[in-house]
């Protein structure tokens, strides 16, 4: 497996590149136009994309946003990893030379949003009054299927959480790490 620039890939390989995003988060980006182009929003040279490629064929990809912060803060987004590549180091791989591409540029702080809204929820976080008592949840949080259980394998911490984001009972949980 080789990471490179996103702008070294080939339209195939965009487009490839699309299907894994539409295919891994198919709430934010229901199909595969909608996924070009945010490929497209997100591809200019202030950010940083890169993916992960086993010869040609794309296996995920990730990008870092333009620095805000004075060039301190760096955003995650998005990750998607092909569904039968997952587990196998692909995604781990893409957020530690992503983290490094953010630390090349002055980066002390990457942070992403792991939105928790798909019906019923996914975290303990989910379906509750996040007014009520926010310490005693954060304290008890369990991300079980949620993507923030891999954000925290590979060292990211909550660091807020934003109520209601994406409908009552689906909150944006804001994850951090320093670089």
């Amino acid at each position: 497996m080789r990471i490179i620039d996103m702008t070294q890939l080939s339209k195939e390989q965009i487009k490839e590149a699309a299907q894994i995003l539409t295919c891994s988060i198919p709430l934010g980006w229901p199909t595969l136009q909608d996924a070009l182009e945010e490929i497209s929003e997100r591809l200019v040279p202030r950010n940083t994309l890169l993916a992960a490629l086993d010869g040609d064929v794309v296996l995920g990809w990730g990008g870092v946003l333009a620095p805000t912060y004075n060039g301190n803060v760096f955003e995650l987004h998005p990750l998607a990893v092909r569904s039968d590549k997952r587990t196998q180091g692909v995604g781990r791989a893409l957020v530690h030379a992503l983290e490094e591409a953010a630390r090349q540029q002055g980066g002390l702080t990457m942070y992403l949003g792991a939105d928790d809204e798909k019906e019923g929820g996914e975290t303990s976080l989910a379906n509750v009054d996040l007014y009520d008592n926010l310490p005693e949840r954060m304290a008890s949080f369990s991300p079980s299927t949620h993507q923030s259980a891999f954000y925290m394998k590979v060292g990211y911490k909550i660091i807020g959480v934003v109520p209601d984001a994406n409908g009552i009972g689906k909150p944006d949980i804001i994850l951090g790490k320093r670089l």
